[in-house]
Formats: structure tokens, C-alpha cells, sequence
């Protein structure tokens, strides 16, 4: 159960609360899913405040990583594999999660497929999390990095439909993007040949806002730019505490701080 403090946010109760489990999806980028695990962590320490008593006031957390579901960089010539792959784990993770995601852009693309599927919990995908956040914020333009397959907005990306809401806009060396996130991959987030090539891509956009929708970006994005960088992994971390503290039967929705 939650209560408002000043209408900004909902601060949790602990008084006969039965909170909501929350599951993760990881293995497509070795730190993905540790990255949106910590997030949930931390948005959920944010809303206790100081009430917040460490270990009995964390959500329970599944995570399952399934180093094959990688394939998706390359999803045209992977995508059989990889649903199978994905199908597998999301079956194992629905029967233990009330509301899970899947710490990966690309993978996301399996969206619809995975709701056919009529899975027990709440599939909550990254793009209902960054659509609700273009929504609520009533911005026009974004720039949209990614790896390949999203970049392209074509059948491959999961956020194709995105340029209904907003005009998206891409950098104009995509092939360099694509090689960067492989090398996050590859090297790791601290190599410090890293930041300064999300830093050169970042300044040659014009727009104000930069989607990061790749979940090896933020693990890098601590660079200087005027610029507003969006974290969808951290919209999605959101989501899935918000309703973690709404309780197992979802009856309540907690607000989102901006």
C-alpha cells in the first residue's frame, strides 16, 4: 500500500502491505540486467525516504540471464533463435514475478508475441515506459540511440511506432553507434575509449532530449552535454517498482516522479 506526500510521489506503507515480486530478464549485455537491477533498487530507496530500513524494505527481486539472448544485435539473422531463447526464459520468469521486463531495447521487439503468449504476471515492455514518459513530458522531438536494429525504426526496432507520438531523430553515423555498443559489450563500461565516443555522437545531434535506448548507453552516458539524456532502463526500473509497491493484485498504481 502507498500514501501521497505533496502529490509528487507515493511514499510506501509497510501496515498489512503484500508487495508485488519483480522479475528481470538479463544476458543480452553482460551488465544489463546488474544495471536495471540497481535502479530498482535505488528508485525504491528514493520513495521510503528516511524510513528506509535496508533489507526487509527491498522488493524481491528474480533475475534470470540467458547469455544467448546476445544474438539480438544481430536479430534479422538471429530472430529464430533468439524468440526461442526469449520464449524460454519468460515462461520460467512469469510463473515467479508479478510484474517483470526484459533489461534489453532490442529484445522488447518481442512485445506483442510475448503478450499472445498468456503468461501469469505483467510483461511491462520498455516502450509503454518511454511512451508514458513522452506523453507526460509533451515533448516534439527526441534523438533515439541504439543499436542497429533499433536506429532503424524498420521492422526490427521496437520503437517503430514511436514516430506517431514524436519526431525522432537519428545520429548520422549509425554503423559507429552500433560499434560502440559492441564495445561496451566487449570492453566494458570503465574502458575509458568509451565515453568520449558517446560524447562526439551525443554533440552532433540537435535535439535537446537523447533517448538512450540501448542498455550498454547509461553505463557510459556520465559525460558533459547540455544536452538532456533519457535513460529508458531507468523509466522501466520505475515502472516495475511503482508497481512492486502497488502490491501483488495491482490495485494501486503509484505515481512517477519526473
Amino acid at each position: 500500500m502507498c500514501s501521497t506526500n505533496k502529490g509528487d510521489a507515493m511514499r510506501p506503507t509497510r501496515e498489512g502491505a503484500t508487495r508485488a515480486s519483480i522479475g528481470i530478464v538479463a544476458g543480452s549485455g553482460p551488465e544489463a540486467g546488474i544495471d536495471l537491477w540497481s535502479k530498482v533498487l535505488a528508485r525504491n530507496q528514493t520513495l521510503f525516504g528516511e524510513q528506509f530500513r535496508g533489507d526487509l524494505d527491498a522488493p524481491r527481486v528474480v533475475v534470470l540471464s540467458e547469455p544467448t539472448l546476445g544474438l539480438s544485435m544481430d536479430l534479422q539473422e538471429n530472430e529464430d533463435i533468439v524468440w526461442h531463447s526469449l520464449k524460454q526464459t519468460i515462461a520460467a520468469i512469469a510463473v515467479q514475478a508479478d510484474a517483470y521486463a526484459i533489461a534489453c531495447n532490442t529484445l522488447n521487439l518481442f512485445a506483442p508475441r510475448i503478450a499472445s503468449l498468456g503468461l501469469p504476471g505483467e510483461f511491462v515492455s520498455f516502450q509503454s515506459a518511454l511512451s508514458a514518459w513522452v506523453a507526460s513530458n509533451r515533448v516534439d522531438r527526441i534523438a533515439l540511440l541504439g543499436a542497429a536494429p533499433v536506429t532503424s525504426l524498420g521492422p526490427w526496432s521496437a520503437y517503430r511506432s514511436l514516430s506517431d507520438l514524436v519526431a525522432i531523430e537519428t545520429p548520422a553515423d549509425t554503423a559507429e553507434l552500433h560499434n560502440l555498443i559492441l564495445d561496451v559489450k566487449r570492453l566494458g563500461s570503465r574502458d575509458p575509449s568509451l565515453r568520449p565516443r558517446l560524447q562526439t555522437l551525443v554533440e552532433g545531434l540537435t535535439s535537446d532530449h537523447v533517448i538512450l535506448a540501448c542498455t550498454e548507453l547509461p553505463l557510459i552516458s556520465d559525460i558533459e552535454t547540455g544536452k538532456r539524456l533519457i535513460d529508458v532502463t531507468d523509466l522501466v526500473a520505475r515502472e516495475l517498482v511503482d508497481r512492486s509497491l502497488a502490491g501483488a493484485q495491482g490495485q494501486a498504481s503509484a505515481a512517477r516522479v519526473q
